[in-house]
C-alpha cells in the first residue's frame, strides 16, 4: 500500500501515548485510563489493518456473499458468484489481477495509443458474430442510418427496458440489445 510507512508511524506513536497515558492513569489520575484505551484500540486497528488481516476478513466476507448470492441467482435472482482466478493480498501487497483483467486493460491501452496516432479506428467486426446493421438498426427501432447520438440514445432507453433486473427483463434480449449497439457504434 502506498501509505504503510505513514501508518506505521502514526501507529508507534499512538502505541507510545497509550502506554504513557496508561502509566499516568494508573499514578496520577484513573480517568485518564479511558483516553489510553482509546489510543490502544486505535493502535490495534492499525496493527489489524497493516497485518494485512483486516484486508483477508473483508475479501472472505466478500467471497462468501458472493457464494450466497450464486445460489440465490439459481433460484431466479441475480448474483456475481464467486471469482475462481481472484487471489487476496499478502502482507498488504496489492492483489494479482486475473487475465481477464490483464486483457482488458491492455485492450484499453490499445485503444488510446491508436486514437493518439491518428484519431479513431473502427475495429473490425466478424460479421457472423453479431447482428448485421440492418438487424441492428430494427432491433433498436432506428432507421437506418441515424447517428451516433441516436443510437446511443435509442440503446439506453431499450436497454432500461430489457434490462434483466426489471420485471419485465429478458437476459437474451438484453444481450441481442448490446449486440446491435456494438455493431452499430465506432468504438
Amino acid at each position: 500500500m502506498q501509505y504503510d510507512g505513514l501508518t506505521k508511524g502514526i501507529a508507534v506513536v499512538f502505541g507510545g501515548l497509550t502506554v504513557v497515558l496508561t502509566a499516568v492513569g494508573l499514578l496520577i489520575n484513573p480517568a485518564v485510563l479511558f483516553l489510553a484505551l482509546m489510543f490502544g484500540a486505535s493502535t490495534y486497528f492499525m496493527y489489524y489493518h497493516l497485518s494485512g488481516k483486516m484486508a483477508a476478513s473483508l475479501y472472505e466476507r466478500v467471497e462468501r456473499q458472493a457464494a450466497q448470492n450464486t445460489g440465490n441467482a439459481r433460484r431466479g435472482g441475480f448474483g456475481a458468484g464467486p471469482r475462481e482466478e481472484w487471489e487476496p493480498p499478502r502482507d498488504g501487497r496489492r492483489a494479482r489481477r486475473s487475465r481477464a483483467t490483464q486483457g482488458g486493460q491492455r485492450r484499453r491501452q490499445g485503444r488510446q495509443r491508436r486514437q493518439a496516432a491518428g484519431g479513431r479506428q473502427r475495429r473490425q467486426r466478424v460479421q457472423s458474430s453479431g447482428p448485421n446493421p440492418a438487424e441492428a438498426y430494427k432491433r433498436l427501432g432506428l432507421d437506418p442510418g441515424a447517428d451516433q447520438s441516436t443510437i446511443k440514445r435509442a440503446y439506453r432507453e431499450k436497454v432500461k427496458e430489457v434490462h434483466p433486473d426489471t420485471d419485465s427483463g429478458s437476459e437474451t434480449e438484453f444481450k441481442q440489445v448490446q449486440a446491435a449497439y456494438e455493431t452499430l457504434t465506432d468504438d
